[in-house]
């Protein structure tokens, strides 16, 4: 006997051909969000970056600075000789020298930054617990609340400064934070992008302020940065 149209109908919407398509759409459609949150995210990754590597380039101490104190992140010699002229100049009224090694004594520091005893003696902290960025903010933090600060001028390098903030102001959110960034070679007349050190500079600090930023988002994996 004869398939009828509508027997013929069902059978070709029920074939094996279009089972096939009929679960392809929905794999289809999850490949394509996909590739649009890929590229949305790999945008924004992009485009934040530029912001960063931008900001980094154009970043400058600020004139006039006027604080309750400095803090210091310890990281090379002339970040701390840096931080020492601006105690000098009275830009804080005390200095605190954060991430200091156990081994390095307060003498060899006045000594390398050839500075009086009684500066020294009167107004120089030194820290020695933090051992990384999030133990610098904790460290600070704590001397901020004992001293009872409000404000405070922050030297480091320009690079270290986006991620040096985010920890402070996690760690302290009620003080003012005055980046005061040590630069090292003006980025912003230089080709850095093609100098492969300072590249690789750039990305590794953006990929930790991304981290940092993250990590605070979820409250996952962050330690106190302290020696017991």
């Amino acid at each position: 006997m004869a398939m009828s149209r509508i027997d013929r109908h069902d059978h070709m919407a029920d074939s094996p051909r279009n089972r096939m398509f009929s679960r392809r759409g929905p794999l289809r459609r999850f490949i394509r969000i996909a590739i649009l949150v890929f590229v949305v995210t790999a945008g924004a990754v992009f485009g934040g970056f530029l912001w960063f590597a931008d900001s980094v380039a154009t970043m400058r101490p600020p004139e006039g600075a006027r604080a309750d104190a400095i803090i210091v992140l310890t990281g090379g010699y002339q970040r701390i000789d840096q931080a020492v002229g601006l105690l000098r100049d009275k830009v804080g009224k005390r200095l605190l020298i954060s991430g200091v090694n156990p081994s390095t004594t307060r003498a060899q520091i006045r000594r390398m930054t050839q500075s009086s005893p009684d500066l020294f003696a009167c107004c120089v902290d030194m820290g020695y617990k933090a051992i990384d960025t999030i133990g610098n903010a904790n460290e600070a933090a704590g001397w901020i609340r004992d001293k009872g600060y409000t404000s405070i001028v922050v030297v480091t390098n320009n690079y270290h400064m986006h991620r040096s903030l985010h920890e402070l102001r996690s760690a302290s959110p009620n003080t003012e934070f005055i980046a005061y960034p040590v630069i090292n070679s003006d980025l912003s007349r230089t080709n850095w992008f093609a100098n492969p050190d300072v590249l690789r500079t750039m990305i590794s600090e953006y990929a930790k302020f991304v981290v940092a930023a993250l990590r605070d988002l979820t409250g996952i994996g962050k330690g106190n940065g302290l020696r017991d």
